[in-house]
């Protein structure tokens, strides 16, 4: 089986998108619902570029401060859900998906990936860092 986004998913992704979904809603599970969802139709790149815009869009809506974007945050999730993605038999929806693979629910695990002085400097910030201390496995597409 393939992985899909649901009816639901794609009425969260059009409320993202139409910067109408709850901004207190938007917690560590909906980033990763968001990147599934990006990820059942897109390439990594391509997916990463739609959740950039999707998520700087929303703040400025939101009047949220531009610098809460953390660039390498968002291409890392991309990435391990992107593994995970690979690593399942497939999804009907992004919370089937979440559920079969929980550890992604724990927002430290980048902290594997990544030492704090980098993570959070100014550069990751901006752009896509590469892991100083564990890679993020990659798979294509």
């Amino acid at each position: 089986m393939p992985h899909r986004s649901s009816t639901e998913d794609r009425a969260f992704l059009a409320q993202v998108e139409s910067c109408t979904f709850p901004v207190s809603d938007f917690d560590h599970r909906a980033h990763l619902r968001l990147a599934y969802i990006y990820l059942t139709e897109h390439d990594t790149e391509t997916a990463h570029q739609l959740m950039r815009e999707a998520l700087q869009t929303f703040l400025e809506h939101n009047g949220v401060d531009p610098a809460k974007y953390h660039d390498t945050m968002t291409h890392a999730w991309i990435l391990a859900v992107r593994h995970f993605m690979k690593a399942t038999s497939g999804s009907e929806s992004a919370d089937s998906f979440i559920d079969q693979n929980p550890e992604m629910l724990d927002s430290k695990i980048m902290m594997t990936h990544y030492s704090a002085q980098v993570l959070f400097s100014d550069e990751a910030r901006a752009q896509f860092v590469d892991p100083d201390l564990d890679p993020i496995p990659q798979h294509g597409g």
